[in-house]
């Protein structure tokens, strides 16, 4: 049988989630108060939620083995998708239960970690060959995601599966960037709000045997940071690291913890929620969890600021749903227990489930956004967040000069299969939205 975890009380913060043996959640201060049921999870996602309580500080049990082959292969896919494969192993080997896991699984594991080691290693070079460049140029710049996320929340880089990389770079500088990726191949692909995305090395199928592979295709985005006269910004508070033979900008504790966070509630608030984000996270305040100096920093940086302080209490909520109460009451009490209720409601009903989906996802998180744009514009978005897009999808891949007919004809195809799978997402999991919405209004509505 999977291993299920009931909690009898979960203090999470001022608002306390109690739960029975038949799931029920009643949140609020006492089991008196209005009882709300959270979504209903599959059997595939209950086997989904095993694996993931596998990386909660306090387990100690082994992840149950009785799963058949085909439980197996979808658990493998999800892992894969939600980038928890290699940490899965990892943790695994951590409470030395390897042998708990199928030889076949295993093997698998291990396959997809040497992988991705050579996939890291090619990013990194990467990395720092465009960063010699930047420092070349005198660019004002700074490493984002990746390369600074260890080894606070990510112990060995070759455990995460990164896409692309990621620069903050001043934004007058931004011009001279796209040049020197240019000289690099990569071609603009899209903009985004202040984001930049870059890439080269497109083919028209990546298969799944492919995943972890170093292949020739490389993204980059630029994240632009504005200049205010008087305001420092995060790039004038940028610390030196030496990383891979190279002395490379990153942000400061504080500042990488607030990005950490910004990136995790902005995952939180999308289709799908990659759950490698939060676990990231996660692991990033129990490494400072006992660092009183640091929660006072971080308080007294990001207190003002509404938006910060939503993402974090956000991303700090749902992993406490999760893995248990862990984060200190230095974070909580000016995060977490200030969260809107229409908030606090939305993860309640849906946060696990999120965190247990594949791809594409599906469209609750609508609401949390329409929530989310009345707070300083959290989301980026407009304050009725659209059912059903106007515009057709923007190309997958992008043409190149001398483009063939056959790799024309692959693009074209490839272009046809996504648009096609995204107008049945929209149609299925629209209707599922509206089926949804008269409880969701419903218990919306009911708010203080």
């Amino acid at each position: 049988m999977l291993r299920t975890q009931t909690v009898d009380r979960l203090a999470v913060t001022g608002a306390d989630i109690f739960t029975d043996d038949r799931g029920k959640a009643t949140v609020g201060r006492s089991p008196d108060r209005d009882v709300v049921r959270p979504v209903r999870l599959t059997r595939e996602q209950r086997i989904r939620e095993a694996a993931l309580l596998c990386f909660s500080e306090s387990c100690a049990a082994p992840f149950a083995h009785t799963l058949n082959a085909e439980d197996w292969k979808r658990l493998l896919r999800w892992l894969d998708v939600s980038g928890l494969a290699l940490y899965f192993l990892d943790r695994m080997t951590e409470l030395d239960q390897r042998s708990s896991l199928p030889a076949s699984v295993l093997s698998r594991l291990e396959r997809s970690l040497d992988e991705n080691r050579g996939r890291t290693y090619g990013l990194i070079e990467e990395s720092v060959r465009l960063q010699r460049d930047f420092q070349s140029a005198g660019l004002s710049y700074a490493v984002m995601k990746g390369l600074s996320l260890c080894p606070v929340s990510v112990s060995r880089l070759e455990l995460r599966h990164q896409f692309d990389l990621d620069f903050l770079i001043a934004s007058c500088d931004a011009p001279a960037a796209k040049e020197i990726l240019a000289l690099h191949g990569y071609t603009l692909f899209a903009i985004s709000g202040r984001s930049w995305e870059f890439k080269k090395g497109q083919t028209p199928r990546v298969r799944r045997q492919d995943l972890y592979r170093d292949l020739p295709y490389r993204g980059v985005e630029l994240h632009l940071e504005a200049a205010t006269p008087g305001t420092p910004t995060r790039l004038d508070r940028t610390a030196a690291r030496e990383l891979h033979g190279l002395t490379m900008p990153v942000l400061p504790p504080v500042d990488l913890f607030v990005a950490q966070a910004l990136h995790a509630s902005k995952d939180i608030a999308s289709a799908f929620l990659r759950a490698s984000h939060l676990l990231e996270f996660y692991r990033h305040v129990l490494a400072q969890r006992d660092d009183i100096s640091f929660w006072e920093k971080l308080y007294l940086h990001a207190r003002e600021d509404r938006r910060t302080c939503v993402a974090i209490g956000m991303s700090v909520y749902l992993a406490s749903s999760v893995w248990g109460n862990f984060a200190p009451q230095a974070l909580t009490s000016w995060t977490v227990e200030q969260l809107p209720p229409s908030v606090r409601l939305w993860l309640d009903l849906y946060g696990r489930a999120a965190a247990l989906q594949v791809p594409p996802g599906n469209k609750r998180h609508l609401w949390l956004r329409e929530e989310l744009a009345g707070i300083s514009s959290l989301a980026g978005v407009s304050r009725k967040p659209l059912l059903l897009p106007l515009n057709l999808p923007r190309e997958v891949i992008q043409p190149i000069p001398g483009e063939t007919l056959s790799m024309r004809v692959a693009r074209y195809r490839v272009q046809i299969h996504f648009v096609a799978s995204r107008i049945r997402f929209h149609v299925l999991e629209g209707l599922r939205f509206l089926l949804e919405s008269r409880r969701w209004n419903t218990l919306r509505s009911n708010l203080p």
